[in-house]
């Protein structure tokens, strides 16, 4: 048995007659950063508090190092819960804060110290053991917590969106230290976040949730390369994907032949599911916003500009298409000659274009990818 691996078998949960979970299953290898990512309402967190034993399963198991737990209570599960909000008791030390959990389980006086103080040092919170969490920052907050989780040495640890409390330049330093901290306790752990930049760059893996099903699984440059599906296209991205309704001409040896609006007849390079059912079809394709040009592409679009923010680092640029009541979004560098009200023509490649069914399934492209993959885990 290799401790730290998880696995959800159809899992379900139900609120009477509404079934917000349905039928959820997924195996989490010891070691992994399991990052579950959706809008609000998707059940992501409703997932998380039914691995941890908060919620009651409806149906289907969670099992935890090869022992299903759906009776077990959360403290007998081998996890270690990590809340937004920091939970910390006011009139204790850090100290005190983190042993918590080894005082309630009657701990040695000898044994809480190593774990605390082992803990503290990992965290960077040696110098502020002696301190209450009133004179702390709101990130040493969030370590304090992550502190009283690491001491429990869970075999599974659960963060619900821990960082949401935190202003955006605190968000970035705690995710690099959340990051580092994965790799340094070589630990599983399931996080939970509305933020997909978070999930992007935490994640080993990343499970899109939508309605209380699994969108799609993969690595985060699998979810932006290859979507399974438009929510997913939509979802992974910033700024989001660009969506065009086109019409299917009908497929050949080279792939797809659309025709866009204004634009003309171009072959995507992907593989249809049906070759039948193409010719007449409601296709959307899709084109990220970092992969348009203003000089260079086989498609051109005339636009007249909206927004323009200027990033330093690049430029986004909010546009309507000519003839279109739709914005569409562009990433261009810093110094890009776009001004709001004015007309330009944005580019893009072919090669570069994702194209949906009309049940918003996507074609499977034929360009290759490199490195996309999950690292071997064992």
């Amino acid at each position: 048995m290799t401790v730290g691996q998880l696995k959800l078998d159809n899992v379900k949960k139900s609120y009477g007659d509404v079934e917000v979970i349905q039928g959820v299953s997924l195996d989490v290898k010891h070691g992994e950063f399991i990052v579950f990512v959706g809008p609000s309402g998707c059940g992501k967190s409703t997932l998380l508090r039914m691995i941890a034993g908060l919620e009651e399963i409806t149906a289907g198991d969670v099992v935890i190092d090869d022992k299903i737990v759906n009776t077990l209570p959360p403290v007998k599960r081998g996890i270690a819960m990590v809340f937004q909000s920091y939970a910390l008791y006011p009139h204790m030390s850090v100290y005190e804060n983190i042993a918590f959990p080894l005082r309630v389980e009657k701990k040695s006086n000898e044994e809480v110290d190593e774990k605390v103080r082992k803990a503290a040092e990992i965290l960077h919170l040696t110098p502020r053991l002696n301190h209450r969490p009133g004179e702390l920052s709101g990130g040493q907050r969030q370590r304090v917590a992550i502190g009283r989780a690491i001491v429990r040495e869970p075999s599974v640890f659960l963060f619900d969106e821990p960082l949401s409390n935190l202003d955006a330049a605190l968000r970035a330093t705690m995710r690099v230290e959340l990051t580092k901290l994965h790799h340094d306790l070589d630990a599983t752990m399931i996080y939970v976040t509305h933020d997909q930049v978070e999930a992007m760059t935490m994640a080993d893996r990343i499970v899109v949730l939508d309605g209380g099903n699994i969108a799609q699984v993969g690595t985060p440059l699998e979810l932006y390369h290859k979507p399974d599906n438009l929510f997913v296209a939509g979802f992974i991205g910033n700024p989001k994907m660009n969506f065009i309704e086109v019409t299917g001409k009908g497929s050949d040896k080279d792939g797809v032949r659309v025709e866009v609006p204004n634009a003309g007849e171009f072959t995507l390079p992907v593989t249809p599911h049906d070759e039948d059912k193409i010719a007449g079809q409601k296709l959307t394709l899709g084109i990220r916003p970092e992969h348009t040009h203003l000089s260079e592409g086989d498609i051109a679009l005339n636009m007249t500009a909206n927004v323009v923010e200027r990033l330093g680092i690049h430029t986004v640029g909010y546009a309507n298409r000519d003839g279109v009541d739709e914005v569409f979004c562009t990433v261009q560098s810093g110094s890009a000659p776009i001004k709001a009200g004015a007309p330009f023509q944005l580019r893009f490649n072919a090669k570069d274009c994702h194209l949906f069914d009309a049940d918003g399934k996507v074609y499977e492209r034929k360009i290759e990818f490199k490195d996309l993959s999950l690292p071997d885990m064992n």
